[in-house]
């Protein structure tokens, strides 16, 4: 993809995307007018084209396979004359674009837009349980709303959105000019509007949204209506999306790193997200193949999972496990990459035990894939593994816990700033620790058995996600705000968010321990009157909680807007990227720097991380940092 002004822009994108429709609509017609010759041809047929046509014809529209087009038939491709490389205004995050900090840019507005498509998803489900029996929405829709909310905050949400940080931020941290891979960094940011589109449009298909869960059991989403094909392509989708930035990060962060740093002198943000690619790539093809033998099943009749016909309905939990589990780290390594960075500025000390750090970051690589059957205790698979699952599971809190301690040492004595993202940072550190700790009660058989499909299970899995995950974005979302906007936000109502967030959370979540473990079911529209009063709390302050995200939303643009300027480095941070104007140079650096020390000394007299044409970037500078954003730094 070159993208250059001959290269097909949006109007081409809408006439190639009108082309699928066009097709698939005759194709419709043509089936259900008898006029097809093929018996195989009928309405989930034309469906599941549709869903795979449309998007491309999408995609070659925009003009994201033009270079790649050209190549393939031994044309003369297009010299990259970089004229679709950086922001010239608002609208060049409208179209593909190959500077990383654009792509970063699209990716985090992007996931945040369907974050809040998510989330008032969840305030629907809250909504309707604020009582027994039925208030606003059928059994069906139910379960096709906790469905696409989960897949929308999982998939398009949680995944990108660190896709999205790292891609601004990784390039210029390890002193490079772009990702090693620019085309395919812009063509895996537009695979996932489609994969979030698809999602939600599986609420107009004949039957309702797909209402299998985000796991898609089988032989339940082979048996389930035609809105299941949504899921089951749309994840393709974000799958690719995911693998290809991953092998980009990969690539980049192995060969482009500035001279002198080496993979101990890299922050560890870069070590985290280094970690997380490496899982991407070796366990994202499994929950690709999960959903391609769904498809075939449900297409073609290969019957995988079809007990009656030899199939193993087993064999889907072992495969999508054996992927979901390892997205789990793949939802926090870059979290704890963007706790290490925060703290560590914002208590103005060396991290502790830096290269402890990095290799447990690593461990969790190995470990996380040893772990999945955890999730499969009540299956019925063979009751053997349950001894070995639950050993692995306990073991792999130790490098957990290896953070957490660092963490607590790297604060320790430390002159600590209580801003934003340091609230939003030590938030994380409360939640993550209880979400693990309960974490590790469900790796006890006895205890799982006991509150398998209950309550208990919502709450840890959402103190992970949202007390772990969604914290440490919001952190990252804060910290790297002025970098990547050349403003400074709000900070009261940054603080006014942080406390909103977090007393809501934990008066939706926390009960949901004690009603599960009183025996209330998850994955239900309706419940017994005994859970009444508590599930009247727990909708309420789940109210709470989405009216702080829009508090966020109006800082965000406002501040986006109007708030004050930014200089180049408001927290006296030592790492490369605040080393440069906010918002960087399109090429990132004048000129590539030269790294001469790690890049967390602070507090150790004359330390130098990086040198710029022959002057070093202090480990104390001088200048204050705001002190808020009604006043920017001088």
């Amino acid at each position: 993809m070159s993208i250059t002004p001959r290269q097909p822009g949006w109007t081409r994108a809408g006439i190639y995307c009108l082309y699928g429709v066009a097709f698939a609509f005759a194709l419709s017609i043509a089936t259900r007018a008898g006029l097809s010759y093929d018996p195989l041809v009928d309405g989930e047929s034309v469906l599941r084209i549709a869903l795979l046509g449309v998007p491309f014809f999408f995609l070659v529209g925009l003009g994201l396979f033009t270079y790649w087009f050209r190549w393939a038939a031994g044309a003369p491709t297009i010299p990259e004359d970089h004229s679709g490389h950086g922001a010239k205004s608002w609208k060049s995050y409208l179209y593909p674009n190959t500077d990383h900090k654009v792509i970063g840019i699209q990716y985090v507005v992007t996931s945040f837009f369907f974050m809040f498509v998510g989330g008032l998803m969840a305030m629907l489900i809250r909504a309707e349980l604020a009582a027994p029996g039925r208030q606003f929405v059928d059994a069906n829709t139910y379960n096709g709303l906790f469905s696409v909310h989960a897949s929308l905050l999982i998939f398009l949400f949680i995944i990108p959105v660190f896709a999205g940080l790292a891609n601004y931020v990784l390039p210029l941290m390890i002193g490079a000019p772009d990702m090693a891979f620019p085309r395919l960094n812009a063509l895996s940011f537009w695979l996932l509007p489609v994969a979030g589109t698809m999602m939600i449009a599986s609420f107009f298909a004949p039957g309702g949204s797909f209402a299998s869960g985000w796991t898609a059991y089988a032989p339940l989403s082979t048996s389930a209506p035609i809105g299941q094909e949504f899921f089951t392509i749309g994840v393709q989708f974000a799958g690719a999306s995911s693998i290809a930035t991953a092998l980009n990060f990969l690539v980049t962060i192995i060969t482009m790193r500035a001279p002198g740093m080496s993979f101990f002198r890299m922050p560890l943000l870069v070590w985290a997200n280094f970690s997380t690619s490496l899982l991407v790539v070796i366990a994202t093809p499994f929950v690709a193949a999960s959903q391609f033998f769904v498809l075939l099943d449900r297409s073609l009749g290969f019957n995988f999972f079809d007990a009656g016909q030899g199939g193993d309905v087993l064999m889907y939990q072992h495969v999508f496990w054996f992927y979901s589990h390892p997205a789990v780290y793949i939802m926090m390594l870059p979290g704890f990459g963007i706790v290490s960075e925060i703290l560590a500025v914002k208590s103005r000390k060396p991290v502790f035990g830096y290269r402890m750090m990095a290799f447990s970051l690593l461990a969790i690589v190995v470990l996380g894939f040893t772990v999945w059957a955890h999730h499969m205790f009540v299956s019925g698979m063979q009751s053997w593994i349950r001894v070995p699952m639950m050993v692995t599971t306990a073991i792999i809190a130790v490098p957990t816990g290896i953070k957490i301690f660092s963490w607590l040492a790297t604060m320790w004595h430390g002159v600590l700033k209580l801003d934003t993202p340091m609230l939003f940072t030590l938030g994380f550190l409360t939640m993550f620790v209880l979400g693990g700790i309960s974490g590790v009660m469900l790796a006890m058989i006895p205890l799982t058995i006991h509150v398998s499909d209950t309550y208990f299970i919502v709450a840890h899995i959402h103190y992970v996600l949202f007390g772990g995950s969604l914290f440490t974005i919001f952190a990252g979302v804060y910290f790297w705000f002025p970098k990547m906007t050349g403003r400074m936000y709000d900070e009261r109502l940054g603080k006014l968010h942080f406390w909103m967030t977090f007393i809501f959370f934990n008066a939706t979540f926390a009960p949901m321990h004690l009603i599960g473990v009183q025996g209330m079911p998850r994955r239900v529209a309706d419940y017994a009157e005994q859970f009444a009063t508590w599930n009247l709390v727990i909708s309420l302050a789940a109210f709470g909680t989405g009216i702080s995200t829009l508090i966020f939303a109006y800082n965000m643009i406002a501040s986006w807007r109007g708030g004050p300027r930014a200089t180049g480095n408001p927290w006296r941070s030592l790492t490369l990227e605040w080393q440069v104007t906010s918002p960087p140079p399109v090429f990132n650096f004048d000129e590539i720097p030269t790294v001469v020390g790690g890049p967390y000394e602070y507090g150790v007299p004359g330390a130098v991380h990086g040198v710029f044409g022959g002057s070093g970037t202090t480990a104390e500078p001088t200048q204050e940092p705001a002190e808020s954003a009604g006043t920017p730094s001088t």
